[in-house]
């Protein structure tokens, strides 16, 4: 029991006052340690604070994500005019087979409306859910022809980002070294 208490003491003393007592040092058979003759102490340093996370982190990890897996901004930032259709197709099929693969690890996807495009479908409660087009009145109706079935997140699950790493680096630059 008395080490049990001996503990209780020894928890509350570090957690209110950040050192333990000499009578709970000399119970615990212990003694503080003095800093060196020649050595001033050594002063406490705070840890370094990671950067805070800002909202646009998410998209720039995604948008990296479809970068290594699939050179998604080096398809969309060359210049593709001087290629064939039937070149730029058959690039397109593995690009987006790749892209899709990697949007699904990490983003689960449903469509917003489960209805066949083309027949009447109800519009959802969620006002933000859908958007209205075509002629539309002052006060949109209960529902109208769906021509998009919408899409929304139902599950992010994207890796976290090491404390160090700039998220606008969205591919790093590669130098080969002969």
């Amino acid at each position: 029991m008395n080490r049990i208490a001996l503990a209780f003491r020894s928890f509350f003393q570090l957690l209110f006052s950040g050192k333990l007592s000499d009578g709970t040092l000399a119970d615990l058979r212990l003694s503080r340690r003095e800093a060196s003759p020649g050595k001033p102490a050594a002063k406490p340093t705070l840890a370094a604070v990671p950067p805070a996370a800002r909202v646009s982190d998410g998209a720039l990890q995604l948008l990296a994500i479809l970068q290594r897996d699939s050179r998604l901004v080096d398809f969309l930032m060359e210049d593709i005019s001087a290629y064939a259709d039937d070149q730029i197709g058959a690039a397109v099929r593995e690009l987006h087979d790749q892209c899709r693969d990697a949007l699904a690890r990490y983003v689960g996807l449903a469509p917003v409306i489960d209805g066949v495009e083309g027949t009447f479908a109800k519009a959802p409660g969620e006002p933000a859910a859908v958007k209205f087009v075509g002629n539309v009145p002052a006060k949109p109706p209960a529902g109208g022809t769906l021509r998009h079935k919408g899409w929304k997140a139902v599950k992010i699950d994207l890796p976290s980002l090491p404390a160090k790493q700039d998220a606008t680096i969205i591919a790093p630059a590669e130098i080969e070294i002969e």
